[in-house]
């Protein structure tokens, strides 16, 4: 990018802001680097609506424009939104749908894919979200590939990134495309946080229950999960459910989607970062009461399910009791009270 031009990141603010979204990305673009050299980004805040612009944690907004602002914009960011069942307001829509055609390179951030779904920007393209949000985007714009193991998705003018903190790992890819990587490893040592994650959300999503599909059917996969360290074949899962090998395999898919022995590792995984979550155990006792047999084998199918080792995993995602419950995402937001400004 030439360095006598610094290229303009208007960033969408609206009531009810997202503000750790937000913050990602004027952290990011809006801060002033002088290390950058002359041709760093400039950026502004384009209100959406009359201030005051209230964020989450009562936090008040003074912005430096409104929607006007996205049309000199070279990359527009939107940092989150209400809620993925909240509608965009359709001169906002517009607006996206103009700097869209205009070439403007636009950048969600978490909920922010659903206001570019909205806006029919998405469709045929690939986009990922929340990881709480995916079945929602998936369901409501069928059209739109979603990436649920990605932690971004690039496809050049639209960009989106998955929940909160994934929307730095995004904002540093874009610093990295425009300016190269020696840019964006400065800018990730400035936010202590790696240039590069590797791993994708399957880190953070929990496991769910597959529906029952039979009481027979029903009763296996409970009894498998609760005596998920025991060593379970497949002929010893038909038998446990007084049906074939063939008949197990059809009605376990058509029940999860998955082959028996795929829905089995699922679950050994699932119960394997419960463990490393919510317990102290050693990795060789993970090992055991999951079922994998040896700590080579555990390691190696827990690192290439999340792009982590059992150990990092733990390190990053331990929970202390005096912790629980207390962490929420911005859609959970309550912006009552008082405020202050920004």
């Amino acid at each position: 990018m030439p360095n006598d031009y610094r290229p303009l990141v208007v960033i969408i603010a609206y009531d009810q802001l997202c503000t750790f979204e937000f913050g990602c990305a004027f952290e990011v673009f809006g801060l002033s680097r002088p290390e950058m050299g002359p041709g760093w980004y400039r950026c502004r805040t384009a209100a959406v609506e009359p201030e005051p612009i209230r964020g989450a944690g009562g936090l008040r907004l003074e912005t430096d424009g409104g929607l006007e602002l996205l049309e000199a914009a070279d990359t527009i960011v939107i940092p989150g939104w209400r809620g993925p069942t909240a509608a965009g307001p359709e001169r906002l829509l517009d607006a996206l749908r103009r700097a869209n055609a205009a070439g403007t390179r636009i950048v969600a951030i978490c909920g922010g894919a659903f206001l570019l779904a909205q806006a029919g920007l998405l469709e045929g393209k690939r986009a990922t979200t929340h990881w709480r949000h995916l079945d929602a985007l998936s369901s409501r714009y069928p059209e739109i590939v979603v990436e649920r193991d990605a932690l971004y998705v690039d496809e050049d003018d639209i960009l989106t990134s998955a929940g909160s903190a994934a929307g730095l790992d995004l904002c540093i890819h874009i610093v990295r495309k425009d300016f190269g990587a020696k840019a964006a490893n400065s800018v990730a040592r400035r936010l202590v946080v790696a240039a590069h994650r590797d791993g994708g959300q399957s880190q953070f999503i929990e496991r769910s229950l597959p529906p029952p599909s039979g009481a027979r059917l029903s009763n296996l996969l409970e009894a498998v999960q609760r005596r998920i360290g025991e060593k379970w074949t497949i002929e010893r899962m038909a038998a446990e459910a007084h049906v074939s090998v063939r008949t197990l395999h059809r009605h376990i898919r058509e029940a999860t989607g998955l082959a028996p022995g795929d829905w089995l590792q699922r679950q050994r995984l699932a119960y394997a970062r419960d463990l490393l979550e919510e317990t102290t155990l050693s990795i060789k006792e993970v090992t055991v009461r999951a079922g994998f047999g040896t700590t080579t084998n555990f390691r190696q199918h827990f690192r290439a399910a999340s792009g982590l080792s059992p150990a990092t995993f733990r390190a990053r995602f331990h929970l202390r009791q005096d912790t629980l419950g207390q962490s929420a995402d911005c859609s959970d937001m309550n912006t009552s009270g008082g405020g202050a400004s920004i």
